[in-house]
Protein backbone atom coordinates (compact mmCIF):
# COMPACT_ATOMS: atom_id res chain seq x y z
CA UNK A 1 0.00 0.00 0.00
CA UNK A 2 1.49 3.37 -0.96
CA UNK A 3 1.99 5.89 1.85
CA UNK A 4 1.49 9.65 2.11
CA UNK A 5 3.06 12.10 4.56
CA UNK A 6 0.73 14.29 6.58
CA UNK A 7 1.95 17.86 6.74
CA UNK A 8 5.44 18.52 8.05
CA UNK A 9 5.25 16.01 10.90
CA UNK A 10 6.76 13.14 8.95
CA UNK A 11 3.76 11.04 9.91
CA UNK A 12 2.87 8.56 7.16
CA UNK A 13 -0.49 6.96 6.52
CA UNK A 14 -1.85 4.77 3.77
CA UNK A 15 -2.61 6.62 0.53
CA UNK A 16 -6.11 5.15 0.70
CA UNK A 17 -8.29 5.80 3.70
CA UNK A 18 -11.56 4.44 4.97
CA UNK A 19 -14.37 6.94 5.58
CA UNK A 20 -16.31 5.79 8.62
CA UNK A 21 -19.26 8.22 8.73
CA UNK A 22 -22.02 5.86 7.65
CA UNK A 23 -20.83 3.14 10.00
CA UNK A 24 -22.40 4.69 13.10
CA UNK A 25 -24.59 7.52 11.78
CA UNK A 26 -24.99 9.86 8.85
CA UNK A 27 -27.42 9.86 5.98
CA UNK A 28 -29.65 6.95 6.87
CA UNK A 29 -29.46 4.20 9.46
CA UNK A 30 -26.07 3.08 10.80
CA UNK A 31 -24.40 0.01 9.35
CA UNK A 32 -24.63 -3.35 11.09
CA UNK A 33 -22.05 -3.22 13.89
CA UNK A 34 -20.59 -6.70 13.24
CA UNK A 35 -20.31 -5.97 9.51
CA UNK A 36 -18.62 -2.62 10.16
CA UNK A 37 -16.10 -4.21 12.54
CA UNK A 38 -15.33 -6.87 9.94
CA UNK A 39 -14.90 -4.16 7.28
CA UNK A 40 -12.48 -2.15 9.45
CA UNK A 41 -10.41 -5.25 10.24
CA UNK A 42 -10.25 -6.22 6.57
CA UNK A 43 -9.09 -2.71 5.73
CA UNK A 44 -6.23 -3.04 8.24
CA UNK A 45 -5.31 -6.46 6.83
CA UNK A 46 -5.09 -4.79 3.41
CA UNK A 47 -2.77 -2.02 4.56
CA UNK A 48 -5.21 0.78 5.39
CA UNK A 49 -3.90 2.88 8.28
CA UNK A 50 -6.00 6.03 7.77
CA UNK A 51 -9.56 6.04 9.15
CA UNK A 52 -11.67 9.18 8.79
CA UNK A 53 -13.89 9.61 11.84
CA UNK A 54 -15.48 12.51 13.69
CA UNK A 55 -17.22 12.92 17.03
CA UNK A 56 -20.17 14.46 15.20
CA UNK A 57 -20.94 10.96 13.82
CA UNK A 58 -22.37 9.82 17.12
CA UNK A 59 -21.07 11.68 19.19
CA UNK A 60 -18.02 9.52 19.76
CA UNK A 61 -19.85 6.40 18.54
CA UNK A 62 -17.71 6.40 15.39
CA UNK A 63 -14.41 6.47 17.29
CA UNK A 64 -15.67 3.82 19.70
CA UNK A 65 -16.60 1.54 16.78
CA UNK A 66 -13.15 1.90 15.19
CA UNK A 67 -11.53 1.39 18.59
CA UNK A 68 -13.53 -1.77 19.19
CA UNK A 69 -12.61 -3.12 15.76
CA UNK A 70 -8.90 -2.53 16.42
CA UNK A 71 -8.96 -3.86 20.00
CA UNK A 72 -8.08 -7.45 19.25
CA UNK A 73 -4.91 -9.43 18.80
CA UNK A 74 -3.58 -8.18 15.50
CA UNK A 75 -0.58 -6.27 14.27
CA UNK A 76 -1.57 -2.68 15.03
CA UNK A 77 1.99 -1.36 15.44
CA UNK A 78 1.58 0.55 12.18
CA UNK A 79 -1.69 2.27 13.17
CA UNK A 80 -1.74 5.86 14.37
CA UNK A 81 -4.60 7.62 16.11
CA UNK A 82 -5.03 11.31 15.39
CA UNK A 83 -7.79 13.08 17.27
Amino acid sequence: MPKRKLGNSGLEVSALGLGCMGMSSGLGPPGDKKEMITLIRKAVENGITFFDTAEVYGPFANEELVGEALDRPMNTDHLINIS
